[in-house]
């Protein structure tokens, strides 16, 4: 089988046909769609009516399926898969109603941040509920080569605690959180382990500063590259459709799912996550002004 490959944007984003994702599929096709996915980053998957346990074996074929993460948000039938949905759960609000309004990486606080993601579209409201793509390798490459020498170097410190979903939780529950997910240090520059190519490699949502410096000293260079890396001409905004799967590459991507609906309507979503590569070290603060 050979799958067509249709671009949808300027800087990432391809449409993939030709494949039923409900059947099986074979291992020179799984290598197809993997050539895809390091070039185009943001893979569609148009009409993918397929079920949880389908989603988990097509997953499987890219890499182990990662359930340490964002365990909160899982299915207990489903371990593999997340819910990320503003339906009402056991009688409560969804925790996941508000994930990803911030421009992000998924997890860049972890030592082994996932390589990926396919999310599945199960329900959309009525207009809007689009996810926006920014392609990181071209934020890096645009970038002049004075920048790029600056920033060469540099780390940046990431903490879960500071994604704006997590600023109201309860002491007890932070307490716990910072136990498990300590901050982190990781390079600002990011070179993808399969591609070799250079990309940026901090975000809004839990970057808190460059590593070394304080957050003041830190503000200017951040501020920038947050600003720059979603640039009108790095980003691709997926407009989607019910039964779209899409897959894309953590290592080289960031994304934002605006408030762009009504939040009375249903936007109801299945996400598995790839495990990925180690990255970065343990963030040690009486350390960090001696190195």
């Amino acid at each position: 089988m050979t799958i067509r490959v249709k671009r949808l944007g300027y800087a990432l984003g391809a449409e993939i046909t030709g494949v039923d994702l409900a059947k099986p599929i074979s291992d020179a096709t799984i290598a197809e769609i993997r050539a895809a996915w390091l070039e185009h980053q943001v893979l569609v998957f148009p009409n993918a009516d397929i079920t949880a346990e389908q989603h988990i074996a097509f997953s499987c074929r890219f890499s182990e399926l990662e359930v340490g993460l964002t365990k909160h948000y899982r299915e207990s039938a489903n371990p593999g898969i997340v819910r990320v949905t503003n339906r009402v759960v056991d009688g409560k609000p969804s925790i996941s109603r508000n994930v990803g309004r911030t421009w992000h990486s998924d997890s860049a606080f972890a030592l082994v941040p996932p390589m990926g993601s396919l999310l599945h579209c199960k329900e959309l409201p009525e207009v809007g509920g689009d996810t926006l793509f920014a392609n990181m390798y071209m934020a890096y490459e645009r970038l002049s080569p004075g920048l790029r020498k600056l920033i060469a170097p540099l780390e940046v410190v990431n903490d879960r605690l500071a994604a704006p979903e997590l600023h109201w939780i309860p002491p007890e529950q932070a307490a716990r959180e910072r136990i498990e997910w300590p901050p982190t240090v990781q390079p600002v520059v990011r070179v993808h382990p399969e591609t070799g190519r250079k990309a940026i490699y901090c975000n809004e949502t839990v970057t808190v500063k460059i590593h070394g410096m304080t957050p003041e000293e830190s503000e200017g260079v951040l501020k920038y590259l947050y600003s720059h890396c979603v640039r009108p001409e790095f980003v691709y905004r997926h407009r989607w459709q019910l039964h779209d799967l899409v897959m894309w590459d953590n290592r080289c991507t960031m994304h934002l799912a605006p408030v762009d609906y009504d939040m009375s309507h249903v936007r109801d979503m299945s996400r598995t996550t790839l495990r990925g590569t180690p990255t970065g070290r343990v963030y040690d603060s009486s350390k960090e002004y001696l190195e």
